[in-house]
């Protein structure tokens, strides 16, 4: 068999590897072949083979070449057969974080050798850690974070790769410590000439990159520039479905899910939670006095204010209006009790200033309903929880009523009725 003969075989044999079981679309079925076809042309050049350990060699007769093309369009075609894999794995997900995953795992195991994959997202000229895989198999756990003029920052803000051979003899690493060493590459994740992040592979010793290597794993980033994009406008528009537009909070659509969540895991548990129904008093008077433009500010200075003091675990939202709603997990009733005194002191101590030299307070009233006491479904509890605070406004504003079940005496002070 000649050499034209072998080529068409391998080229035959990517062919087939990818029409099988071809889950592409026409157009990406149709890229991939160009890209094989690319291939199959760059190796048939009669002044060189490329090897499959990446180094180029002059051209050898007799059977050796032969062998030495065929493993190294093989290789080719194996590499060419991972992305279509990967691409699969991308497009099959538009969780960034599952898609992120994906990337580093493949970008590891592609590339031989290598130490460790870091992933950064990009926007607004600000990187933030996205994922990261370790020779070892330690994921998530960065080596380091960006440094301003180093690396990241520079692949990042030109949108061009950069190769470092030696990172203890680079301009780039000049500040780095010394235990930095070794060889390390920065790809842009580039969408429509729009870079949404970097992806950097690292090696323990000093080196080069060979062509084949830079050049699969610009691929394989094209393809993950793609899949992070889309992930992060689904993640978008998923966030603006679930915040309210005006504060930012979560809103009743988020609220409802999450009561659903709490009461499926208390359920299973078996422990209680509080839900705590709030409203201000004397919102009313702001949009009637400055309009509801300063009105819209005020409740996001408000809702600002009270969601920076919950624990983590917690769940604010605004349920409607000047109304928010307030999920405290794991909470027994005195503790939650406790909380809402907290929250109506805290409250008590906000001012915002108007435009007219003026100072704008306000106060709060709530109802408190605890699971399963006062109700065993979504729908139960806000409405026990609407009912106390009503019992709240009626009696005395500022105050604040647990859902019937519960007596006690009304305590001074902040006019907290129990009944």
């Amino acid at each position: 068999m000649d050499k034209i003969d072998l080529r068409v075989e391998v080229l035959e044999r990517a062919r087939r590897s990818l029409r099988e079981k071809n889950r592409l679309s026409r157009a990406e079925s149709e890229e991939l072949l160009k890209l094989v076809n690319i291939l199959i042309g760059h190796a048939q050049q009669n002044s060189s083979v490329t090897m499959p350990d990446g180094e180029t060699r002059g051209e050898v007769s007799g059977p050796d070449s032969y062998a030495a093309l065929l493993a190294s369009l093989q290789q080719q075609a194996d590499e060419l057969d991972a992305l279509k894999k990967l691409s699969l794995n991308l497009t099959s997900s538009l969780d960034l974080h599952t898609v992120l995953e994906a990337v580093v795992t493949e970008a590891m195991r592609l590339m031989k050798n290598a130490s460790h994959v870091h992933i950064f997202l990009y926007a607004n000229d600000k990187l933030e850690f996205g994922a990261s895989l370790s020779h070892d198999g330690t994921r998530n756990v960065p080596t380091s974070m960006p440094r301003v003029g180093g690396l990241t920052y520079s692949v990042a803000r030109n949108g061009q790769q950069i190769v470092v051979k030696d990172m203890s003899n680079h301009p780039l690493y000049a500040e780095a410590p010394k235990s930095w060493t070794g060889s390390i590459v920065g790809i842009p994740l580039k969408t429509n000439n729009h870079v949404v992040g970097v992806m950097n592979l690292s090696r323990s010793m000093p080196g080069d990159f060979a062509p084949s290597e830079l050049r699969l794993m610009g691929l394989l980033a094209d393809h993950a520039a793609v899949a992070i994009s889309n992930a992060s406008l689904h993640q978008l528009v998923s966030k603006q479905a679930y915040s309210d537009s005006v504060t930012g909070l979560p809103n009743r659509r988020a609220l409802d899910e999450r009561l659903e969540r709490e009461i499926s895991q208390a359920k299973r548990a078996g422990h209680s939670f509080a839900i705590v129904m709030m409203d201000l008093d004397g919102f009313k008077n702001v949009n009637d006095t400055y309009g509801h433009a300063v009105g819209d500010q005020v409740l996001r200075a408000v809702f600002t204010h009270l969601a920076a003091g919950l624990r983590s675990t917690d769940f604010l939202a605004r349920y409607g209006g000047d109304e928010l709603t307030l999920i405290l997990c794991h909470t027994e009733p005195s503790a939650a009790r406790v909380v809402v005194e907290k929250t109506i002191e805290k409250i008590g101590k906000f001012y915002f200033d108007v435009p007219d030299g003026g100072q704008i307070r306000l106060g709060l009233s709530c109802g408190i309903a605890v699971y399963p006491t006062h109700g065993a479904t979504a729908s139960e509890l806000l409405r026990a929880a609407d009912e106390a605070l009503y019992r709240a406004k009626k009696h005395q504003r500022g105050s604040f009523t647990v859902a019937r079940g519960f007596t006690g005496e009304l305590r001074q002070g902040l006019g907290i009725q129990e009944s």
